[in-house]
């Protein structure tokens, strides 16, 4: 349970949580795919709390959740489909690359804002399609998917970091949500171990946007951009030792 509460905090504040979630689960004696789905059901319930920890965060933003969440739902499916029907180790060499390269976005975020004001907005296909992809990573894996949404949204939309926090904790869970359905129907979850990590997870979400608002902006994105390069070293190490 103490293992669901920092992944609960991790993942509602930074987009991190598999860093903490999925080797406690591996720990415990889990095979990896056994891990990997457990660790999804569970941390649908950091989307729980952190949504309702968010609420002020989230006024004014129902067109764009509406907007990406319904994507996220889509891809999510289409990444639980694939855990499921193919070798576990297919993406896990360009994980660490993907999480690498958009927590350095994020670290550089208001020199991505500046380079693309004229270009990008957030209803461009390419940045729906980014969406789309991390989406299905999210579904099939997750770990770092928003550090990479976060990186996405915050190259496009001129907002504060607790509210893009909280969008992001929208869409990474709409996927998340839809994939653990799948996995807890046809996957082989670990049920005991599901319920001391949610209970967790749902703690963890609540605290997290309490946490997210009282740290200013500019030391949140630096802070998230270093544990998504931590993050990104400890996968690239695991898929290429």
């Amino acid at each position: 349970m103490v293992g669901g509460v920092l992944a609960g905090i991790a993942g509602a504040g930074a987009g991190i949580a598999s860093l903490v979630s999925y080797p406690v689960l591996l720990a415990a004696g889990l095979p990896p795919l056994v891990a990997n789905v457990t660790n999804s059901v569970a941390l649908t319930l950091t989307t729980a709390g952190a949504l309702a920890g968010s609420r002020p965060e989230l006024r004014g933003q129902g067109e764009r959740v509406r907007r990406y969440a319904l994507l996220s739902v889509a891809g999510g499916a289409v990444g639980a489909v694939l855990l499921l029907t193919t070798p576990e180790d297919v993406f896990g060499y360009l994980v660490p690359w993907l999480i690498g390269v958009a927590a350095v976005a994020l670290l550089l975020r208001p020199w991505l804002q500046r380079l693309h004001a004229d270009r990008l907005h957030a209803g461009h296909p390419a940045v729906t399609a980014g969406l789309g992809v991390i989406a299905v990573y999210s579904g099939y894996f997750g770990a770092g998917a928003g550090v990479l949404v976060l990186a996405l949204m915050g190259a496009v939309i001129s907002d504060s970091m607790p509210r893009l926090n909280a969008l992001k904790n929208a869409v990474v869970g709409s996927a998340n949500t839809v994939a653990a359905i799948g996995f807890a129907v046809f996957g082989p979850v670990d049920w005991p171990s599901v319920l001391p990590l949610a209970s967790g997870c749902f703690l963890g979400g609540l605290v997290a946007p309490w946490i997210v608002r009282r740290i200013p902006d500019t030391p949140l994105r630096i802070g998230i951009g270093l544990l998504g390069l931590g993050l990104a070293l400890k996968l690239g190490l695991d898929a290429y030792h």
